[in-house]
């Protein structure tokens, strides 16, 4: 048994593909050694900027001898059968044996495979994810036809302490690679993945992704307590950075205070998107302090101070753009951006920006009845919710629209509710994006996106399979974290037909069926996550409902119910009822919806059915009118042993067929009693 490392050495590998090309190596060689037979114990993968390596342990030499019989046609089958069958088991007419079954007499092929050399299934391997690596972009280089994400330096692979012998494309694998690009470029050998793996760290090189980013995150916190102040965690950036470098070293720079007048939001994506930068905060005032923390990829010669000045004037410099943008900002107030928005094409078939607002701000007046906000301040910060789409700083900064919006309406004196709610109407902009509560951020929050869906459906610029390139399942999932988390009480059919009714220059289909089915998708799919059944949404959904508040109180008394005794049994007793209906309607062409008469019950167990239903309907009636569901599934569990009785003890098909006809009247009407809470026929079980 020997063990295996393979190190794919390259250019720079962008940090956001390195994680998936470790993981895709590992795919794809181990894939290839497990289809030929060879066994291991462990395979792990690693990643850095330059590189990605693969360390597999307790291969053995060779596959195994591989000795199988195969069964081919029959004697009398056509010539061109046996050819095809001799030429797919690798044998020749000499080597057939014909033999006698109770179905007739076949040909058979012993099919003898010895066994391959373990090197040589491994240079297979690592040919195969060279030439084929899934890169998301890649390019070819010099003269020769090979692709990869940057310029393949060299290709290492290691067995038991010998190289494999290999070639791809003038690329012949050795036993060396190199270490840290500036520290330790020489190359030296390797003998397996523990030398290889000491040998890096000696030479400059972390070569584990995690360790890296642990190295950065415990000095960055080091550091910045150091300084009195608290590290602003951010482990997507961890992450990225860890992918920058080889050999990390964190250090802390500092700008001028000045620049603490920009928003933090804008100060924070300037050190972080272009500069890679972490901030940090003063625990005393929770503000934004003029420190941030960076991370070298080399120790520097003297005690740092040449590259923090260095990235302390890169970051100034871009600090004082940001500044020059906010104070050029403040000189307007958001109203006299206002004229600029009938210069920008929301679509061109829905029209300009300013027609977007002026629907937007329609709908939120009427949206803000059902959610108790101030009519007025609705309509005010949709009418001001895009105006900072204009401003200097979102055309240089497009990620803190919104955000920026608000500080300038708090700036012009708008009220807090009108300046959260500029911020907030693009929320929840994903699951763990947190979502609007205070009442005018919900109704713009919910003008925003619902224009968005009815606009789109009604021009037929729906979904369809993966491509959403409106990103309308994210709307919608939007609409329904804002209703279902802050308890709004709305119907959505009213809802999209007044959103319809905004959009007076276009002219658009009738999606009100189309947006309530996308919708009862989208649930489900959001309620999955949470462990509900999607059959139980289909029947509540069923029933006509479009109160997604009372739908999904409706369904959570539903689940309880079903998970109970009553409820089980009353679902098998509706379910055979609607099965004998099902039956009795499909032969006779017709249904059996007639008034049951009670004089013509014959047996007491029919009679017990009639007297409960009639209970029952009447108590599931009352506690539905109160949305009391729990006592709407009470009132009709009491139909469990009467329905249990009648299918005991009474023949629905009786040969009277008056009495026939009252007795499939009464399993309609249960069936019809049932279905008031959800259509029980959609749920599974």
């Amino acid at each position: 048994m020997a063990d295996l490392l393979i190190e794919l050495f390259s250019e720079e590998i962008p940090a956001r593909m390195q994680g998936k090309a470790a993981d895709d190596l590992k795919k794809i060689v181990t894939s290839t050694l497990k289809e030929a037979g060879l066994t291991f114990d462990v395979a792990d993968a690693y990643s850095t900027p330059r590189r990605l390596a693969l360390s597999v342990t307790n291969l053995p030499a060779a596959t195994p001898d591989i000795s199988e019989e195969r069964r081919g046609p029959r004697v009398d089958a056509p010539e061109k059968a046996l050819e095809g069958f001799m030429r797919g088991a690798g044998v020749t007419r000499d080597q057939l044996e014909e033999r006698e079954e109770k179905k007739g007499t076949f040909f058979f092929a012993k099919i003898e495979k010895p066994g391959r050399a373990a090197t040589e299934v491994i240079a297979e391997a690592v040919e195969n994810a060279v030439r084929n690596f899934p890169w998301p972009k890649s390019q070819r280089w010099g003269s020769g036809s090979l692709k990869w994400v940057r310029p393949l330096h060299s290709i290492l692979c290691v067995l038991g302490g010998e190289t494999v012998e290999l070639e791809v494309e003038g690329y012949r694998a050795g036993n060396t690679t190199r270490g840290h690009r500036f520290m330790a470029p020489d190359e030296f050998t390797v003998s397996d993945f523990a030398d290889y793996k000491a040998k890096l760290l000696e030479h400059k090189v972390v070569l584990d992704a995690t360790r890296r980013e642990t190295l950065i995150y415990d000095t960055a916190q080091t550091l910045a307590q150091a300084a009195g102040l608290e590290l602003v965690e951010d482990r997507g950036l961890l992450t990225e950075v860890a992918g920058l470098v080889e050999w990390p070293v964190p250090m802390i720079g500092a700008f001028d205070p000045a620049f603490l007048e920009v928003p933090e939001e804008v100060l924070i994506l300037t050190m972080r998107k272009d500069q890679k930068y972490f901030v940090t905060r003063d625990p005393a005032t929770g503000k934004l302090a003029n420190k941030f923390i960076f991370t070298a990829n080399l120790e520097p010669s003297d005690d740092g101070s040449a590259v923090t000045n260095g990235n302390q004037r890169v970051v100034s410099a871009r600090l004082a753009d940001a500044k020059f943008f906010w104070d050029q900002d403040l000189k307007r107030k958001l109203d006299d951006n206002l004229p600029a928005l009938k210069e920008i094409v929301f679509h061109k078939d829905l029209g300009l920006v300013s027609d977007r607002v002026e629907r937007m701000t329609k709908l939120a007046g009427y949206l803000a009845e059902f959610v108790d906000a101030d009519k007025a301040e609705a309509e005010r910060a949709t009418e001001l919710a895009k105006a900072d789409l204009v401003s200097n700083m979102v055309y240089e900064f497009p990620e803190v629209q919104g955000a920026m919006g608000r500080y300038y309406a708090q700036k012009q004196g708008e009220t807090d509710a009108v300046a959260d709610a500029i911020r907030d109407h693009y929320a929840p902009a994903g699951p763990s994006d947190a979502c609007p509560s205070a009442p005018v951020s919900i109704a713009v929050a919910l003008a925003e996106k619902l224009d968005t869906l009815v606009g789109f459906f009604g021009i037929d610029q729906k979904p369809t399979g993966s491509k959403d390139p409106f990103a309308l399942r994210r709307s919608a999932l939007g609409v329904i974290r804002l209703i279902t988390e802050n308890g709004v009480r709305v119907p959505l059919t009213d809802v999209f037909k007044a959103t319809a009714g905004t959009y007076s220059n276009v002219e658009l289909q009738d999606v009100t069926a189309d947006l309530l089915a996308f919708f009862g998708d989208r649930l489900k799919v959001q309620q999955r996550d949470k462990g509900v059944r999607h059959d139980l949404i289909d029947a509540v959904f069923a029933d006509g409902d479009d109160d997604l508040v009372r739908i999904l109180n409706r369904v959570a008394a539903l689940s309880t119910f079903l998970a109970t005794d009553d409820g089980t049994n009353l679902l098998a007793g509706y379910k055979r009822a609607a099965n004998i209906l099902k039956a009795e309607e499909k032969k006779e062409g017709k249904a059996f919806d007639a008034s049951v008469d009670a004089s013509k019950f014959e047996l007491a167990e029919e009679k017990a059915l009639g007297e409960a239903l009639v209970s029952a309907k009447a108590g599931a009636s009352e506690a539905l009118e109160a949305e009391d569901f729990e006592k709407a599934m009470s009132a009709l569990s009491t139909l469990r042993a009467p329905i249990d009785a009648f299918f005991d003890k009474v023949i629905v098909n009786a040969d009277d067929a008056d009495v026939r006809a009252n007795r499939l009247a009464l399993l309609t009407e249960i069936r019809a009693a049932v279905n008031t809470v959800a259509d029980f026929g959609l749920i599974e079980g």
